[in-house]
């Protein structure tokens, strides 16, 4: 089986094309595909003449044919308008561009600081200026003599007027505006030990299976050590049996060790008894249990029997941030000072997959066990660590190719998995781009927007040529807490949006410990930053899922209060010493 994931980092700050011809067993010509960048966000998408099917969450392409090995032939990469070539082997990385510092475009200009102060501050240092100077002219020309008969002339209902309509004005605006959500706590599941897993246990498992071909433990195998994920996940005790004994009972089973893990942290973190929770969110994608995971926790923490309660499935690994904001929404209906728990999971005995179609064996080299459990409020106390500011929901389902891109289904022998389509890659940048671009026209600063906007005209008007400017996200967050749907995903999203590698850090230490815990991981990455100390009051922080559907979710929190010493729900107080630890690529 051929590893292309390599060829993508070559092309990225490039317009490259790279064009490959794979031969198979017999010497014949199996495909010849083209990488295009897609010069706006940076990301890349694959045309082929085969079918190629998504690997390695997200980020690497596999040809699943029916030969299991492939003879390669050197791959030539030319970069446009040059005469240079390079010629990289196959199976090793290309150079990429050292994405250790700040973003490359930040570094080019020395008076943007300035440029920056100017433009995001017009108003104050310009426009406001500019009227008083032009106001004082005016009664300067006027005189103050004449300036007092025409302020006596004026009827009292002026007065009146001019009094009362801005106040009018404000008290409508501040009663009918949405109140603020804040974050009270949160506190993520750390399971037991008992549930450890390391890669070589995995890769055994997989040896020893009955289920799985030569062929297909090659390609799981190599799948599970590309995979990014470290020696000390979490699988169900179910998943450990060879073969694994998956069963309702079993999932369950897992549902309640994690869910009641990360409730019981939370209360204990916060102090609020559970009778004074209004509201309930959980979701959970590929394990739908009956009654579901809000009678779950309702009957063991016995909560009010008025309790409005909301249970999702099926939404994919940006489900947690759809509960958030369902949650937020519910808030705005309820009284004052009402409280909100959200509850994410995942269960990973879906994900047992007993056939052999390799299409449909990934999930089992990224998805692990984990939960989050997270208490909101319209009512702000001294507990409050974040203010909820923007929420942004895009989704493609609309679009058959983005709606089939990832789905649960059954191969030809009738055995049920997840299936991650050709599609993928595509549909992804595409609805990424889609949500950056509605966040981006809310929390870009004016200076990042008006750059885009003339290197848009530019790029209209003039020539083709001229790049897109790629706005600077750190003008807009502090911290990134983006989905590990996989090191590919990372990867890319790192690459488009020209962030440091510190920036990706919170996500790949994440997978490198936890997993892809799927709607629950965006937390355990937000855990690790406040682990390392590095949240400050008033920083920023966004929140992005992916999900099937396909669904890109974006969050943003203001930080209003940093953490604590307290190492309940704290996910990484056992380990946060030993992070960041060097990933192999």
């Amino acid at each position: 089986m051929v590893h292309v994931f390599h060829l993508f980092q070559s092309a990225v700050d490039h317009e490259i094309y790279i064009t490959d011809t794979i031969t198979g067993p017999r010497n014949q010509n199996v495909f010849s595909m083209t990488f295009v960048m897609v010069s706006q966000y940076r990301l890349l998408y694959m045309r082929t003449t085969s079918t190629v099917v998504m690997c390695e969450g997200y980020g690497a392409l596999y040809n699943l044919l029916d030969s299991a090995t492939f003879n390669t032939n050197q791959h030539h990469v030319k970069k446009k308008n040059t005469n240079q070539h390079k010629t990289y082997p196959l199976l090793t990385r290309a150079p990429k561009q050292n994405m250790a510092g700040p973003p490359p475009h930040v570094n080019k200009h020395r008076l943007k600081p300035s440029y920056q102060l100017v433009v995001n501050n017009f108003l104050i240092l310009v426009i406001l200026p500019v009227i008083s100077i032009v106001v004082l002219r005016k009664a300067a020309q006027l005189g103050p003599d004449e300036l007092l008969s025409r302020f006596h002339g004026l009827r009292q209902v002026h007065l009146f007027l001019a009094v009362f309509l801005p106040f009018a004005m404000a008290t409508h605006y501040l009663i009918r505006r949405p109140r603020s959500v804040y974050l009270v706590d949160y506190a993520c599941c750390r399971p037991k030990s008992s549930c450890r897993v390391s890669l070589g246990s995995c890769t055994e498992k997989a040896r020893l299976s009955p289920y799985i071909d030569d062929g297909s433990f090659r390609f799981l195998s190599r799948m599970i050590e590309r995979s990014g994920l470290g020696e000390q996940t979490y699988l169900h005790s179910s998943m450990l049996y060879i073969p694994p004994r998956c069963s309702l009972s079993g999932s369950r089973d897992e549902a309640e060790q994690v869910i009641f893990a990360a409730v019981d942290d939370l209360f204990a973190k916060t102090g609020i008894s559970p009778g004074a929770i209004d509201i309930l969110v959980t979701n959970c994608s590929g394990f739908t249990a009956t009654p579901t995971y809000t009678d779950m926790i309702v009957n063991k923490y016995k909560l009010r029997d008025d309790i409005r309660n909301v249970n999702m499935s099926g939404m994919g690994c940006s489900a947690g941030v759809i509960s958030l904001d369902v949650a937020k929404n519910l808030l705005q209906a309820a009284p004052r000072g009402a409280h909100a728990l959200v509850v994410s999971t995942e269960i990973t005995s879906v994900i047992n997959y007993t056939g052999k179609n390799r299409t449909m064996l990934l999930p089992a080299a990224l998805f692990r066990m984990g939960a989050a459990a997270v208490l909101l409020s319209t009512s702000r106390s001294k507990q409050s660590r974040f203010r909820l500011k923007h929420v942004v929901r895009t989704i493609t389902a609309a679009e058959d190719r983005a709606y089939q891109c990832a789905s649960m289904m059954e191969d030809d022998e009738g055995k049920t998995g997840a299936q991650l389509s050709k599609d993928l890659l595509p549909v992804a940048g595409e609805t990424l781009k889609a949500n950056i671009a509605a966040l981006g026209s809310i929390v870009l600063p004016p200076s990042e927007k008006l750059l885009f906007a003339l290197s848009f005209i530019a790029r209209k008007v003039l020539t083709r040529k001229i790049k897109l400017y790629v706005p600077d996200f750190h003008t807009a967050f502090d911290h990134f807490c983006i989905h590990t749907g996989g090191r590919g995903v990372l990867d890319a999203v790192q690459s488009s949006l020209c962030l440091s590698d510190e920036n990706v850090e919170p996500s790949r230490m994440t997978l490198h410990r936890f997993g892809n815990t799927s709607s629950s991981s965006v937390w355990y990455e937000l855990a690790y930053i406040e682990a390392k100390g590095r949240t400050r009051k008033g920083d920023r922080v966004w929140m992005a899922g992916f999900g099937s559907g396909f669904k890109c979710n974006s969050a943003v929190w203001e930080c209003l209060k940093p953490a604590s010493n307290i190492t309940i729900g704290a996910p990484w107080a056992d380990s946060i010493h030993q992070y960041p630890v060097n990933i192999s690529k």
